[in-house]
């Protein structure tokens, strides 16, 4: 789903890529909002478990993985490796903080 602009509202990241994940829920990279004007480029990626959409009303998946350049090839290559690797998904997820954000 690479270069697909969907937005929920306007103050939704766009999401560039998604798939879903073997045991159930999606992974998704994100490029952020209020950015698009500048030279900088940052995105992130998210990874949602529930698979059921009614579970997902309020809950916002955590952010396993974040970048920020001046390049969005490079931004968004470097999330798309992560996004793209299991292995890379379950450890950020093990590592997950009490804040919500992991630890690479």
């Amino acid at each position: 789903m690479i270069g697909t602009e969907i937005r929920m509202s306007p103050n939704e990241p766009k999401l560039v890529y998604q798939r879903e994940l073997p045991g159930g829920g999606y992974v998704h990279v994100q490029e952020e909002d209020g950015l698009r004007d500048t030279d900088t480029h940052r995105a992130h990626v998210t990874v949602e478990r529930r698979t059921d959409p009614t579970r997902r009303d309020g809950h916002v998946p955590p952010i396993i993985a974040s970048a920020e350049g001046k390049g969005s090839q490079a931004v968004f290559g470097e999330l798309l490796e992560i996004a793209k690797d299991n292995v890379a998904i379950a450890k950020a997820l093990l590592r997950l903080r009490e804040d919500g954000k992991a630890q690479f």
